[in-house]
């Protein structure tokens, strides 16, 4: 780790955060801060009821840390929309949030539009397919950022689960956005879980910076922030250990070529590198399992859209109309 990156992590890691929710609560009365919990969601009815339950009870009924938990569903099938209105949460869906534009798929698509239906001065966005989720999730990334006021965005760190054969989560992370960051971007290298889906941030920072529609939304959102308010505004915090649903080797593979894209877009807007032909926009994949498909190949398309700064649209300042 070169030694910027390894000043950082000495500084900037919370490996036993001291944090509880009685306590950021009362600092967040003093300050008048005001906070959302935001949740993405798309067919997550197995999992949504209970992060949303978690959340209220500890953060908004037990201790008033939090203001509001909403959840951003992306046309969801299943009863996910249901299941989390009926816990407790706002539901918005991700086209009623800026209903004059048309939606894109993707994670990163549903948390830029929630910076349109929501207010508060911090965020903390969740994963919605978490499993024996534990609501010290919430105080401990908001720790950070309501003691220290020199800190915009805090990424969450975790013991991934794994199987019996020692194999788990984290695949992307070590193929593909690890080697990135520490070839392109080295003061990042000390960010143990880059793509980690748990983290908070201030809307000052957030409202600045494009984010990727797709699942590479964290690695450009680290990057962004590392651009535009520098790599002490990062923080990290050490989490309970995480449980969700694995992604098998077909869907990882896309979102690898996502990631590099995303990588790729950031390194040319600054001026380490030229492109000169724009990425094929599409991912060509052989399943595994029938050997007899090999003729007959599976064709995604993996091209990556960009949303722009939130500041830079008309509707950021009427975003109280777009809450509902």
């Amino acid at each position: 780790m070169n030694p910027t990156a390894s000043q950082w992590s000495a500084w900037r890691t919370y490996s036993a955060p001291p944090w509880t929710a009685q306590d950021l609560a009362t600092a967040r009365a003093v300050s008048g801060t005001t906070i959302s919990v935001v949740l993405p969601a798309l067919n997550e009815e197995a999992t949504i009821g209970p992060i949303v339950t978690a959340v209220i009870e500890d953060c908004m009924t037990h201790a008033t840390l939090v203001d509001e938990v909403v959840v951003l569903d992306g046309h969801s099938t299943d009863r996910t929309a249901e299941i989390a209105s009926a816990a407790g949460a706002r539901v918005v869906s991700v086209s009623r949030a800026l209903p004059e534009l048309a939606v894109v798929p993707g994670k990163g698509e549903a948390m830029w539009r929630s910076l349109f239906c929501t207010t508060s001065d911090l965020i903390v966005f969740l994963d919605a397919d978490l499993r024996e989720f534990d609501a010290s999730y919430v105080t401990a990334l908001l720790g950070p950022l309501l003691t220290d006021s020199s800190i915009d965005l805090v990424k969450g760190y975790y013991r991934r689960e794994v199987d019996s054969r020692g194999a788990g989560g984290g695949r992307v992370t070590e193929l593909v956005a690890r080697p990135l960051l520490n070839l392109h971007w080295p003061d990042l290298a000390g960010v143990v879980q880059p793509l980690g889906g748990e983290y908070a941030a201030r809307r000052s920072a957030l409202e600045q910076i494009p984010f990727a529609t797709g699942y590479g939304v964290e690695l450009g959102m680290l990057i962004d922030v590392l651009a535009v308010r520098g790599l002490d505004a990062i923080a990290q915090v050490a989490l309970p250990q995480r449980r969700h649903t694995h992604q098998g080797l077909p869907a990882l593979g896309r979102m690898a070529a996502e990631l590099w894209q995303v990588a790729l877009d950031r390194l040319d807007r600054d001026g380490h590198i030229v492109t000169v032909v724009e990425p094929n926009r599409t991912i060509t994949q052989f399943p595994d399992d029938d050997p007899a498909r090999v003729s007959r190949p599976e064709v995604y398309d993996i091209g990556v859209s960009q949303r722009p700064p939130a500041v830079s649209r008309p509707e950021y300042s009427e975003r109280d109309s777009l809450r509902g």
